[in-house]
């Protein structure tokens, strides 16, 4: 039997993304997936995610990630890979 591979991603979500609901549906839609981890507001107006799921989920949510919700334009995602830290749940942190 295969194992699962999980992947960890870190994600800047730039563009008009605070504001338009993208914490509230990020964690519906990572729920949703599968999807563990953390997603917060940056100061500087961008959203942070931190995802860790297997990989077609990881595809499937940061495909998600490049529209978000209805009201956001995304213009840029910057995607960076990292070691797995076994997150569990996916939680909207406050800054």
């Amino acid at each position: 039997m295969a194992t699962k591979t999980i992947v960890h991603k870190e994600i800047i979500v730039k563009g008009r993304v605070q504001g338009v609901g993208f914490r509230a549906n990020a964690k519906r839609v990572a729920d949703s997936m599968n999807v563990q981890g953390h997603v917060k507001n940056l100061l500087d107006g961008s959203v942070w995610i931190l995802a860790e799921a297997e990989e077609h989920a990881m595809e499937d949510f940061i495909a998600w990630c490049r529209s978000g919700p209805g009201m956001a334009a995304v213009k840029e995602l910057e995607i960076t890979s990292g070691d797995v830290q076994h997150i569990k749940g996916f939680t909207i942190l406050y800054s």
